[in-house]
């Protein structure tokens, strides 16, 4: 589940030309671990693993979350996270500033939550 957490955003915002320009692109989580893209994909914004290097958690390359997300008035993105590969739910926050992101994912009624650093990557 901590993997899983840890793993990736997929978007599908309410907003997406606001998110788009934020949020696209390629991004490299805090520990070096995962490399996903986000992008549009169809009516959603989609982050997907580019790479994972320890895939011991059960995280491959394709793997993606789908967000329900909307732009709160702080400009943050909220809303909830659904893992197709998993069948899970999370509750999802991510903060965007220039050239990082920080992603708060949280389960059971945000009882248990881990945020997660990206930075910006080619």
């Amino acid at each position: 589940m901590r993997r899983l957490l840890l793993a990736l955003p997929l978007l599908c915002l309410s907003d997406i030309s606001s998110a788009t320009t934020e949020l696209d692109g390629v991004w490299l989580r805090d520990d070096g671990n995962a490399r996903v893209r986000i992008a549009p994909c169809g009516d959603n914004i989609c982050a997907t693993n580019l790479w994972i290097g320890d895939t011991s958690g059960g995280e491959a390359v394709g793997d993606r979350l789908v967000l329900t997300l909307v732009r709160e008035p702080d400009g943050t993105f909220s809303g909830n996270a659904y893992d197709p590969k998993r069948n899970w739910n999370y509750a999802m926050t991510i903060t965007a500033s220039a050239g990082a992101l920080t992603t708060r994912g949280c389960i059971i009624g945000r009882l248990i939550c881990r945020d997660v650093t990206w930075k910006a990557s080619k």
